[in-house]
């Protein structure tokens, strides 16, 4: 049976460190692992120690370029997801590879953005993306830009229920 924490460990693509936590984890759906951090969880970001300060609910799917991040208030981003290589368990910790592209909704006026497009120029340079890589990336986040905004499940209210257990 799988333990309740689940180890999310984001690297870059280079191997260098990016986040590191425990999660809690609180479904297994179609969609994907559900994993709720709450307010305290001591963390890892950008290689440096850190404690977050809002709780959050992460959705790791099943065959997916992405990961989306589910916020409560006061956090401006209601959804945020990054664009990741597939998830790659080993026992009770999930392996991501972030690709610097994300795709977020604001809470306030519902705005749905692609981010950090001159880090993925960047790190597709540097660090030798290869193109079919670069292919899957950027459908990911085509495909988010759409979903964030149609009611496309998990993005409507699907994160809701999880989100209120850690949230609480």
């Amino acid at each position: 049976m799988a333990s309740e924490t689940v180890r999310v460990v984001y690297t870059k693509y280079d191997g260098s460190a990016h986040r590191d936590y425990p999660a809690r984890r609180l479904n297994e759906d179609d969609l994907g692992i559900w994993v709720g951090v709450t307010r305290g969880t001591t963390s890892v970001y950008h290689g440096q120690p850190s404690v977050e300060q809002i709780p959050f609910v992460l959705l790791i799917p099943h065959r997916a370029w992405w990961t989306g991040m589910f916020n409560p208030p006061p956090r401006t981003s209601e959804v945020y997801c990054d664009i990741t290589t597939p998830a790659r368990w080993e026992g009770d910790t999930v392996h991501i590879i972030d690709l610097d592209l994300d795709v977020s909704r604001r809470r306030d006026s519902g705005l749905i953005e692609l981010r950090d497009e001159d880090e993925f120029e960047d790190h597709r340079v540097r660090f030798g993306y290869p193109d079919e890589l670069v292919t899957e990336a950027r459908a990911a986040s085509r495909r988010l830009l759409v979903a964030l905004g149609d009611g496309t499940e998990p993005f409507a209210s699907a994160y809701r229920e999880w989100l209120s257990t850690v949230a609480g």
